[in-house]
């Protein structure tokens, strides 16, 4: 609607009472103008438009692991003798992982032999665990891997291993599982490889001894004793008799 000076005002529809009533008289201007102009520097209508918008993020935000908050706090008012002894055993510790992997429960035995409270324990292991230089599951994994490839251990000298490193019974569990249930294979391979050395023994003593090695490497009871007697028929032709070689 034209102004009467001739201009044109940004103005709403006039408000008609629902139900009767006198029609409110139409506000000379805009209460958003009259509010601007009373107070300018608390006013959000129109700063919008007058302030420019920020240039958006050319690459999404990552996430990053000092971010954590659910990590076990230090308390912020800490002395600095107690920030110093933190710190010491951080580096020592970092030190050793550098060297060999270890445990959850093998850090923490570490650490008791710095001057540091529980909660300082539990901030030091909650950090080295988020940065991925403790993990359980994966060393699980590497002493499977070297017991039956390099060791040529069985299963049960390998449960004894991942007991001793403190890993956790469930993650322990959950790693055996995905091991092949080839215990015969490894202890007879094994046994092949030793028999060579009890060439000059009779049956009864070669049997007995290799027998004790596949033990000692995990491969008990009946196990032992068919990978045994196989690899040592294997040798002697199956006669039976004293071992013989060819």
């Amino acid at each position: 609607m034209g102004h009467p000076d001739g201009g044109e005002r940004d103005t709403l529809a006039p408000v008609i009472p629902l139900f009767g009533g006198p029609t409110p008289a139409r506000p000379e201007r805009p209460v958003a103008e009259e509010a601007r102009e009373a107070f300018p520097e608390h006013s959000v209508i129109g700063s919008a438009a007058e302030k420019p918008a920020e240039p958006a993020s050319e690459e999404p935000e990552t996430w990053h692991p000092t971010w954590a908050v659910d990590r076990p706090q230090l308390d912020e008012d800490s002395d600095s003798d107690r920030a110093a002894d933190i710190e010491l055993a951080e580096k020592a510790l970092l030190k050793k992982l550098r060297t060999r992997s270890v445990s959850v429960s093998e850090a923490r035995g570490f650490l008791r032999e710095f001057a540091l409270d529980a909660a300082a324990v539990d901030h030091l292991i909650a950090s080295m665990d988020e940065y991925g230089y403790l993990d359980d599951a994966a060393l699980a994994d590497q002493l499977i891997h070297a017991g039956t490839d390099r060791k040529g251990q069985g299963r049960q000298a390998i449960a004894q291993t991942l007991a001793k490193r403190g890993i956790p019974r469930d993650i322990a569990d959950a790693a055996l599982a995905n091991l092949p249930d080839d215990d015969f294979e490894r202890a007879l391979e094994f046994a092949r490889t030793k028999a060579r050395s009890l060439r000059s023994l009779d049956r009864d003593t070669a049997l007995r001894r290799l027998t004790g090695q596949l033990a000692r490497r995990g491969y008990g009871g009946s196990l032992a004793m068919t990978a045994a007697r196989t690899a040592l028929d294997e040798g002697s032709g199956g006669s039976g008799g004293g071992v013989r070689f060819v």
